[in-house]
């Protein structure tokens, strides 16, 4: 199977060739219904827009919203003129979006007024204290210097920012054919997505994908679903995250298959939406299918039309996946691993592998992704059936982490193998299972936390000498957030007051759940702190009383 040599915009109007007439995207809590015209048409006028702000190719434009139309017209709007899309956590508080603003050098910032009653504008005026005096056009922040247009996605009037629809009527200061000549432009291989990770420094990385990577990578995904325009995929999961981005949105356009989108996650929006729609498949991690499943009402929706989708994000247990494809319906439901570096997926399982691979494996690897398990810190491949560390190399691997060559380098090896961290076993038939991380990455529902940077930030709190922060077992998010921490010598303090200090400076899924003060960690003879120890301590307690005291 060969590779597309698309970018995201062409893969767009190759459906509008394709499938005009046919639905392209629906908000059934929005009555929002557009046919892949109809929306193709709503992405050139935003691009047109864009260009009349001034945004050229190569410029980056960050995206701080829940799973809202523009979010979706500004991937393909974005990816027409050439700019880089920079997607932002929607639990991200100001410390956090501050990093990712001057480290991305976003130009340009598209953002939804609030979420989930935490105000964005209040955290941008955290950041940016400009803000209230700027003018739109000529905005300036002494602490974001490259930071030029603001775009707030409603309809109040704020002199510092331009609103969605004030965009869409510069549309008339562009021609269609000044819009058409920077698409022919653009190449393959530019980069045209930036997610910002967790990596081994702590603080996150942004991951540099191009068209190339996600478009092919979207397309395979959807190969493996057996996708066709007949489907109809409901997508909960985010936008920002690849699983929404590329998992949701470029597999389903690259096969003309129809969006069914929530802005938010909610289970019974999840089943309204299956029930309403006659979805065929259904996205999600393992929390998201556990709250639709043991819901209350969940007998009372029509849930039959499922066929496949995708869970992702942390192992599935054996339970959930028979109920997910009996109770129902998905029975071709299948497995994605993988990581922002890679596209993200690296294998996946097919839609008729038995239960038993779907839950023990991550299944195999996609066509033009090679895969090799290496014994760590080596090159030299590992047995057969012996864990080692995950290697991966192709079409998918990333072009890079933005202005951090030291990074990118420790990740991609000179001979284009990414180190993915991951501890894995290859399977006689190709099929691969996780067994663990060699980082110590948290995966908490889905969301890959670095303990580093809780660290980090707990350090600035005057009571504090030392913390360590680790993951533990939850069977809820699958990882529970706990940090260990020295008091200095006159300090006491209760747990909930190191909460309430990380409320409104870290995202809300990175405040630990557990926090314990200890007086000492457990080490190693030459001094190194042995996490897997408070681990295996905080468990202990857990099993034992019920807390962690």
């Amino acid at each position: 199977m060969g590779l597309m040599s698309l970018t995201v915009g062409e893969l767009l109007e190759k459906q509008v060739n394709e499938n005009p007439h046919h639905e392209a995207v629906v908000y059934p809590e929005l009555n929002f219904r557009k046919t892949y015209q109809a929306f193709n048409e709503m992405v050139d006028e935003a691009a047109k827009g864009f260009m009349a702000l001034g945004i050229e190719k190569g410029d980056h434009v960050a995206i701080w919203a829940d799973n809202k139309p523009e979010w979706l017209v500004s991937q393909f709007a974005t990816a027409k003129i050439g700019a880089v899309l920079v997607t932002v956590n929607t639990n991200y508080q100001a410390m956090e979006l501050e990093y990712l603003l001057k480290q991305s050098d976003t130009k340009t910032l598209i953002l939804a007024p609030s979420y989930k009653g935490t105000s964005y504008l209040d955290i941008l005026q955290k950041v940016c204290p400009e803000l209230e005096t700027s003018d739109k056009g000529s905005f300036y922040s002494e602490n974001l210097p490259n930071l030029k247009n603001i775009i707030v996605l409603d309809e109040d009037t704020r002199p510092y920012a331009f609103t969605w629809n004030e965009i869409l009527n510069k549309r008339v200061e562009v021609s269609s054919q000044d819009l058409k000549e920077r698409s022919v432009s653009l190449d393959p291989f530019d980069v045209i997505n930036m997610q910002y990770t967790s990596g081994t420094t702590g603080f996150p990385k942004g991951v540099m994908l191009t068209h190339h990577n996600i478009v092919n990578n979207g397309n395979q995904i959807a190969d493996c679903m057996e996708f066709t325009p007949a489907d109809r995929l409901c997508i909960p999961v985010p936008f920002f995250h690849c699983f929404g981005c590329v998992l949701g949105i470029l597999a389903a356009v690259s096969k003309g298959t129809t969006m069914v989108v929530l802005e938010q996650f909610d289970p019974v929006g999840v089943l309204k939406a299956v029930e309403t729609e006659k979805c065929t498949a259904l996205h999600g991690v393992p929390t998201m299918f556990i709250a639709e499943l043991n819901h209350p009402d969940f007998a009372n929706y029509n849930v039959s039309s499922l066929r496949t989708g995708i869970m992702a994000g942390s192992t599935c247990p054996m339970e959930v996946m028979t109920n997910v494809m009996e109770k129902m319906g998905a029975s071709e439901i299948t497995i994605v691993y993988g990581q922002t570096e890679s596209s993200p997926a690296i294998t996946q399982t097919r839609t008729n592998d038995p239960i038993e691979r779907k839950v023990s494996t991550v299944g195999k690897p996609h066509p033009n992704v090679e895969v090799k398990v290496v014994i760590p810190g080596t090159t030299e491949e590992q047995t057969t059936g012996v864990p080692g560390e995950l290697l991966t190399r192709g079409y998918h691997v990333m072009k890079g982490y933005y202005k951090n060559p030291e990074a990118t380098s420790e990740a991609i090896d000179e001979d284009g193998w990414l180190h993915t961290g991951d501890l894995a076993v290859q399977h006689e038939n190709d099929y691969l299972e996780i067994t663990g991380r060699i980082k110590d990455m948290i995966i908490r529902g889905g969301e890959n936390i670095y303990p580093r940077e809780i660290e980090e930030f707990l350090y600035q709190h005057p009571a504090v000498l030392d913390v360590q922060v680790v993951g533990i077992p939850d069977e809820k998010y699958g990882e529970e957030i706990l940090a260990s921490i020295i008091l200095k010598d006159t300090s006491s303090m209760k747990a909930e007051e190191i909460r309430e200090y990380c409320k409104g400076n870290i995202a809300r899924h990175k405040i630990p759940r557990y926090v314990q003060f200890v007086s000492s960690y457990p080490m190693t003879a030459s001094g190194k702190i042995q996490k897997f120890k408070l681990r295996e301590d905080a468990v202990k307690k857990l099993d034992a009383i019920g807390e962690i005291p």
